[in-house]
């Protein structure tokens, strides 16, 4: 699959931001040393991702941005959370992440926004995302960044449908789903007005 669309749309408040590089040139940068620490050619990270040669190059010369389903894809080659890889690219976290501080990323191409409230820490497990899907969002995952990864999904406002290793489940507000991810998964907008959930990862 090949990005196209603008990966990244908002991220504020970044810390020192006059002296480190924008964000898109860090995670270019990150995602050529996971590579090469595998002593991959770009070859062989296309035979393992279906992802094209010269889309892996161009991304890894940030000349283009990564779409969710194609970060997703890179970053099960690489055995690591999509939070996980965003974490790599910033400064070490805090404790404490103020909201004004939490970075968000929006992939307009399938609707979806994604917050880091809880960003991965080293030695700890888990992490908490906040998620919206416009309505008629749409978004597939062939496989989890790690397999056996535990989700639980809280929906705050609105309605989705997810489905997980092969079973659907529709979700209104208030709703927890919970389980541990081996193969495919999809989340879609099923009501008129978009829909917000938590989502807690915990590593295996």
């Amino acid at each position: 699959m090949v990005a196209t669309s603008h990966f990244w749309d908002i991220f504020s408040h970044m810390r020192d931001s006059e002296t480190v590089a924008p964000l898109e040139a860090r995670l270019a940068t990150r995602l050529g040393d996971l590579r090469l620490e595998r002593g991959w050619s770009l070859d062989e990270l296309a035979r393992r991702t279906g992802i094209s040669r010269s889309t892996l190059s161009r991304l890894e010369r940030g000349e283009i941005s990564p779409t969710a389903t194609l970060l997703n894809t890179l970053c099960a080659a690489y055995e690591r959370t999509m939070s996980r890889l965003l974490a790599e690219v910033e400064a070490e976290p805090p404790q404490v992440v103020r909201a004004a501080a939490q970075p968000v990323w929006r992939d307009e191409t399938s609707g979806f926004a994604r917050r880091s409230v809880s960003p991965p820490h080293a030695g700890l497990r888990g992490e908490v995302v906040e998620g919206t899907l416009r309505p008629g969002a749409d978004i597939a995952y062939d496989g989890p960044p790690v397999p056996g990864v535990e989700q639980h999904i809280w929906v705050l406002e609105g309605a989705v449908g997810i489905t997980a290793n092969g079973q659907a489940y529709e979700l209104g507000a208030g709703d927890c789903l919970r389980f541990r991810l081996w193969g495919s998964s999809r989340f879609r907008c099923v009501g008129p007005d978009p829909v917000r959930y938590a989502l807690m990862v915990v590593l295996p």
